[in-house]
């Protein structure tokens, strides 16, 4: 089964999806398939009225759309696309720092209250809990080969999980989150 992606490059989709509360319902929908807006709002601790608003906004920019209709009015959400990138190619960059400064804002609490659970957590998934980094001499194009690396690595659980006939009875959700960036000046930079 393989993911669907899409580049997200319009400023005004760029919005729609820089609001906390919408970028958790997009990872709920794509970890957990299609919901209804009650289900999802269940999950995120919203009322159901807040989650079919931001859904609606969602579905407005084409992130989500109704999945087939359940029995009576169960109406379930599910996203158009498992995956979504953005960076300079975005119409308007200061929309696209701004959903940058969301993301990582979120990503950032997510770690925070895994790193705060894990005393709780098993031996088997304490030990299996990582936070990694390091900074590294690299030229650009052992930095672009470290990027593809980490991106193929991921990609082929993600893929793979995706069906959950694929998944081992034993696995959970796992948050995997890397960056390549330069940290320092470029080398004709430093020279001068």
């Amino acid at each position: 089964m393989v993911i669907t992606r899409r580049r997200v490059t319009r400023a005004g989709d760029m919005k729609a999806l820089a609001h906390p509360v919408r970028l958790d319902l997009l990872d709920l929908l794509m970890v957990h398939g299609p919901l209804t807006a009650s289900e999802a709002a269940v999950r995120l601790r919203q009322t159901p009225a807040n989650v079919s608003w931001h859904l609606r906004k969602l579905a407005e920019h084409g992130f989500v759309r109704q999945a087939t209709s359940g029995p009576g009015r169960r109406r379930p959400w599910k996203v158009v696309a498992e995956s979504l990138s953005w960076g300079d190619d975005a119409e308007d960059a200061a929309t696209a720092t701004a959903l940058h400064d969301v993301t990582l804002e979120r990503e950032m609490r997510i770690l925070r209250t895994a790193l705060a659970h894990n005393p709780d957590e098993a031996t088997v998934w304490r030990d299996a809990t990582e936070v990694y980094q390091s900074r590294l001499w690299l030229t650009a194009q052992e930095a672009a080969e470290i990027g593809a690396q980490i991106r193929e690595l991921f990609t082929s659980f993600v893929d793979e999980r995706r069906d959950p006939s694929n998944r081992p009875a034993n696995a959970r959700v796992m948050a995997l989150m890397a960056w390549v960036v330069p940290t320092g000046p470029a080398p004709d930079e430093v020279q001068q």
